[in-house]
């Protein structure tokens, strides 16, 4: 029993250290915000978000010398006091954004990108439009712009602390459910103490992981939060496993619980990342 729990542990801990060497070559994920114009304008036009305060660092005189020039004056005419454009006069600290789209999807990224915002609108007419102030309150996030109705939908947060916890919780009860009939476990007879045991561990992991990606984005941050909690997770299950599950040794109950948690380890850390940015399209 004691030579079989080192096995497994260190089994565990080699997948950790793979898990690791991925994740730490990432430099973490920058705030972002996606702008849908629905509806849009049936000419030309610019768009911009607006943030508080002064501007700097915005575009260089090439690039304005590119654009259309009586639409750049409209532009910067229609920025309300006490405001600045952040792509056309700059932040202060680096922003890229797309003042025109092909097809109505403006995305704006990296750190001066503003929690507190506004969305500037102009149009080859003359036409100018400006939002109400809004608020990114996630790190990644995208808002919907209705031009016909002058209005701006901004999808609700708890929608995307959802999705992204069933994402993660989901996929870890399917694969474990099917390792536990691939270790000869009967189903009928054990799924009431697999479904009870993951809900506690792995649903209370799901929702603090969920919290924390939807929020802040992922990263290797994740990693330093994961490769913990799942190390204390595997040893709880693989602990309660050997006195809950049934028709099998306690040995072969505890192999199961370690290999089951190494294998959702991987699964929610390969799949952390395209579930989040998935979210991230919808709310």
């Amino acid at each position: 029993m004691v030579k079989t729990f080192w096995k497994s542990a260190l089994l565990f801990c080699i997948v950790s250290l793979l898990l690791a060497g991925t994740a730490l070559a990432d430099s973490g994920p920058k705030p972002q915000l996606v702008v849908k114009v629905l509806n849009g304008p049936e000419e030309p036009y610019y768009l911009d978000l607006l943030a508080e305060g002064g501007g700097g660092n915005g575009l260089s005189q090439e690039e304005r010398n590119a654009l259309d020039q009586d639409m750049l004056s409209a532009l910067l005419a229609a920025v309300p006091e006490g405001w600045h454009a952040c792509v056309t006069e700059g932040t202060g600290v680096p922003i890229w954004g797309e003042l025109t789209s092909e097809d109505g999807v403006h995305t704006f990224g990296y750190v001066g990108v503003p929690e507190t915002y506004r969305i500037l609108v102009v149009t080859r007419s003359g036409e100018t439009w400006v939002s109400e102030t809004l608020e990114r309150k996630v790190l990644q996030s995208s808002v919907a712009l209705d031009w016909t109705a002058k209005t701006v939908e901004v999808p609700p947060v708890w929608a995307g602390y959802v999705l992204q916890f069933l994402a993660t919780l989901l996929p870890t009860l399917l694969a474990e459910g099917i390792l536990l009939l691939a270790f000869r476990f009967d189903w009928k007879t054990n799924w009431r103490p697999f479904l009870l045991v993951n809900l506690v561990t792995q649903g209370a992991l799901a929702v603090f992981m969920s919290f924390h990606i939807v929020r802040d984005g992922f990263g290797w941050w994740f990693l330093i939060l994961l490769v913990p909690a799942e190390l204390v997770i595997a040893l709880v299950e693989a602990g309660l496993y050997c006195k809950l599950l049934q028709g099998r040794s306690r040995a072969r109950s505890f192999v199961y619980g370690l290999t089951a948690n190494a294998i959702s380890a991987l699964l929610g850390w390969y799949l952390a990342e395209p579930v989040w940015r998935w979210i991230v399209t919808i709310c």
